[in-house]
């Protein structure tokens, strides 16, 4: 049973990031979107994520419930030493749900309108910045859990080089997963080249951000280049990434559109594999050379079983009609 937990906890943020940073990267592209056309991006990014918004998050709810359930160690280890960037990222979220709903529900139609945009946006932002550190962090190497002062406790744990620059590159991912997604929900000639631009200035970006993470792993003491380039999986996950993503710009061109979600989300989950697959199953690498392992910080087998039989019958009940809710929003109004 400890297998299809740890199944159910990749599939949870494999899922979020895909679901959840298309919603955040929908904020991005609005920050990034001039004045004059925001309003014309927004109309379209209410009609694709408007109603499903929320349900994209069950899926971080499902990775803290089995990190806290099922791997308890983890869970405190970083619930403590990253418990700054975990605060700033839980309240982004509360943020731009927030503004997304008064911005469109509010009685009252005046300035403020222009205050839950700002918060909309900027939060988008914020929120994939510091879950792409906290992932960072994770790998980094500079959790001390014996450090002595708060500073190296609570702050270097997170603040460097390396874990900013995956932050960096999260985001750039949740903005390129977002043009790509909203290519398919525009109607007019002019929006589809709209994003098909801001879905080139993300790619650029997560091309930048992508070499300054090796970068910033080089001078950080991360082996991300042996995971990634030294492990048959991992270096075959980076070739088909690279080749969907030629496949991607190709049919873009060719203005068939209906499989680039599908390819986009194919890539992003290979690049995710190139990088944890090397490192699986350690999930955390501390400052003094040890790890924590998903296998030996497992909880007692009673309660991995109870857990494990609560995912299996909860996702026969939820993923049918969560599916049935994607499928009736994605329908197009006649």
């Amino acid at each position: 049973m400890d297998f299809v937990i740890i199944i159910f906890l990749c599939l949870a943020i494999l899922l979020y990031f895909l679901l959840g940073g298309a919603d955040f990267g929908a904020g991005i592209i609005e920050l990034f979107t001039s004045q004059k056309n925001r309003s014309k991006t927004r109309k379209t990014m209410n009609q694709a994520i408007g109603p499903v918004w929320e349900a994209n998050h069950m899926w971080l709810i499902i990775t803290i419930v089995i990190l806290f359930v099922a791997f308890p160690k983890i869970y405190t280890t970083m619930s403590v030493y990253l418990h700054i960037p975990l605060a700033i990222m839980l309240i982004g979220i509360i943020a731009r749900g927030t503004a997304f709903v008064f911005r469109h529900y509010d009685a009252v139609k005046d300035q403020m309108q222009e205050v839950y945009n700002k918060i909309f946006i900027y939060s988008s932002f914020i929120t994939p910045l510091f879950l792409g550190i906290i992932a960072g962090s994770v790998l980094s190497g500079k959790i001390d859990t014996q450090a002595t002062d708060f500073v190296s406790a609570y702050v270097y744990s997170w603040l460097n080089w390396f874990s900013i620059a995956v932050g960096l590159f999260t985001v750039t991912l949740c903005g390129f997963l977002a043009a790509i997604y909203l290519i398919g929900e525009s109607k007019a000639d002019e929006d589809k080249k709209r994003f098909i631009k801001k879905a080139e200035f993300m790619n650029v970006g997560a091309v930048i951000f992508g070499a300054m993470v090796f970068t910033a792993a080089y001078f950080e003491d991360v082996p991300l280049m042996t995971w990634v380039f030294q492990n048959d999986v991992a270096l075959l996950a980076v070739i088909l990434a690279s080749l969907s993503l030629v496949l991607l710009w190709y049919l873009l061109l060719k203005g068939k559109t209906k499989v680039l979600r599908i390819l986009a989300g194919f890539q992003v989950t290979m690049i995710l594999v190139a990088i944890s697959y090397a490192h699986f199953p350690n999930f955390i690498r501390l400052k003094n050379g040890d790890t924590i392992s998903l296998y030996e910080s497992i909880a007692p087998i009673k309660t991995v079983e109870s857990l494990g039989w609560a995912l299996v019958l909860g996702s026969f009940l939820i993923l049918p009609f969560l599916g049935y809710l994607f499928y009736k929003f994605q329908q197009k109004e006649e």
